[in-house]
C-alpha cells in the first residue's frame, strides 16, 4: 500500500560511454553472438576470452567490459559506426584478426547459423577486409566446423 502512495522513482540509467576501439570491438562481438537471437554461455565465455587476450585484461575486467559492451550494443548506433571507429583506429592486420575472433564467437556454440554468417560478412565488409581475406576467414571457419 505504501508503494502506491509513495512510488519509488526508477533510477536514472547510467549514460553509456562514447564508443572507442575497445568498446566497438566488444559491441560487435556481442552483436555477432546475438545474430541468431540466442546468447549462450559459450559465446559469453568466448567474448570474455577475446577481450582479455586482446586488451590484456583479467577475467573480471573482461567480464565488466563485456557487460558495458552488451549495453552499448543494445542502445547504441549500428554496425557502421562501430566499424568506422575500428577502421580509423586499428590497422588492417589487427582488423583481420578481429574477423577471426568474430568467427570464434559465432562458432563457439557449436552450430553454424545463416544469420550469424550474414552479420559476419557485413561486419567484415564494413571493416574494409578484402574479398580474399574474407574468403580465407570463411574457409578457416568451415575447416574448424568439420
Amino acid at each position: 500500500m505504501l508503494n502506491r502512495l509513495f512510488p519509488r522513482r526508477k533510477a536514472q540509467p547510467k549514460p553509456l560511454p562514447q564508443p572507442n576501439a575497445q568498446l566497438a570491438l566488444g559491441a560487435l562481438l556481442v552483436r555477432v553472438a546475438f545474430a541468431d537471437r540466442t546468447y549462450r554461455a559459450s559465446e559469453i565465455g568466448q567474448i570474455d576470452q577475446i577481450l582479455a587476450r586482446t586488451f590484456g585484461l583479467k577475467p573480471i575486467e573482461a567480464a565488466k567490459l563485456r557487460a558495458t559492451c552488451e549495453a552499448l550494443e543494445r542502445d547504441a548506433p549500428g554496425t557502421p559506426e562501430f566499424t568506422r571507429i575500428l577502421r580509423e583506429e586499428v590497422d588492417y592486420a589487427d582488423r583481420k584478426a578481429l574477423g577471426e575472433a568474430m568467427w570464434q564467437v559465432a562458432l563457439s556454440d557449436g552450430a553454424r547459423n545463416d544469420d550469424e554468417e550474414i552479420q559476419l560478412v557485413a561486419i567484415e565488409t564494413a571493416l574494409g577486409l578484402s574479398d580474399e581475406d574474407m574468403a580465407c576467414l570463411l574457409y578457416t571457419s568451415d575447416a574448424a566446423d568439420e
